[in-house]
């Protein structure tokens, strides 16, 4: 049964014209807002910042928005599009919505963080076919990759999820615990052996395979181990200097401010990036980004053309 349609554009209250530049800001704003850490009801801040987040990355990737914005709500025509990974399909190419397996056998996941909707539009699964054989010999199920969205809290801390889901006619909901380990980087995966499409006349079933994706967050961005944050400034500051507190993953920080900073500087703060293989951790950035106010008061517009003759003497 397909899932209801999800307006991402009102979930993040810009409208269909919207540039990238408003997305993010609009993103910002409402994930501040609703953050987990900072709401009272937390349960219910971690539903809305969840679903801040998937409108998030639908729309501030152009291809899944031009996508989205093909088929709006009648996005399940384009479940009639998706290749049949019979005959003439080769192994790894299948790209299918609506939880398909590539062969038919429909899966419906729970506990990955993304929303039913989601799941069945943008959702990728991936399918390794077994050729050559008569039907009378067992042949292994296809492999399956579903996405897992992972907050920055489980990749600093690692954690455990419980994970549900149901595949083919059968109404059997099967759970099962998986551990995110401390580290997970975006596109590793989480094996769950056998548990991928079924096999051919009694062969054994494919494993499923749950792709990490970093939850999109408020403050920060993500690169390797590195961790970015942008470091908005007026520009009084920095061409004085000064000290003011910054947001990293392990609380608040003071920074000092060179006096002339230019834009585009970056500021090093080593060991509060994300966990490293080898045991430490990635380095945390902070990257000037300079304000220029773009509406003055007479008095204000007075003082910088002071300053500017000033310059030219």
């Amino acid at each position: 049964m397909p899932a209801s349609f999800r307006d991402y554009y009102e979930i993040l209250g810009v409208s269909k014209s919207a540039t990238a530049d408003e997305i993010k800001s609009a993103f910002r704003k409402l994930a501040r807002k609703h953050h987990p850490d900072l709401a009272k009801d937390k349960k219910a801040a971690e539903e809305k910042f969840k679903e801040i987040n998937e409108a998030y990355e639908v729309l501030s990737n152009s291809e899944n928005r031009k996508k989205y914005d093909s088929y709006g709500a009648n996005w399940s025509q384009a479940a009639s599009r998706r290749p049949s990974g019979g005959a003439g399909s080769r192994p790894g190419d299948f790209h299918g919505m609506g939880g398909f397996d590539g062969t038919g056998e429909e899966f419906h996941f729970g506990g990955t963080g993304y929303s039913d909707f989601f799941e069945q539009f943008f959702g990728t699964r991936r399918g390794g076919m077994n050729y050559g054989g008569f039907e009378e010999t067992p042949q292994r199920g296809n492999d399956v990759e579903a996405d897992i969205l992972v907050p920055l809290e489980e990749v600093l801390h690692g954690a455990t999820r419980q994970i549900s889901f149901k595949k083919g006619p059968s109404q059997k909901i099967q759970t099962y615990t998986i551990k995110i380990p401390q580290g997970v980087h975006e596109g590793q995966r989480i094996r769950l052996a056998g548990q991928g499409g079924s096999g051919g006349a009694r062969g054994p079933a494919g494993d499923l395979y749950l792709r990490v994706k970093l939850q999109q967050h408020p403050d920060f961005s993500f690169e390797g181990s590195s961790i970015y944050h942008d470091l908005e400034i007026p520009a009084w500051q920095a061409v004085l200097g000064g000290e003011l507190m910054i947001p990293t993953p392990d609380g608040r920080a003071k920074l000092k401010i060179p006096a002339g900073t230019e834009n585009g500087k970056k500021f090093r703060i080593p060991k509060r990036g994300l966990p490293e293989k080898s045991g430490g951790r990635g380095d945390f950035f902070a990257v000037v980004n300079i304000i220029i106010p773009t509406e003055l008061s007479p008095e204000e517009k007075a003082l910088w053309e002071k300053l500017r003759d000033s310059a030219r003497e």
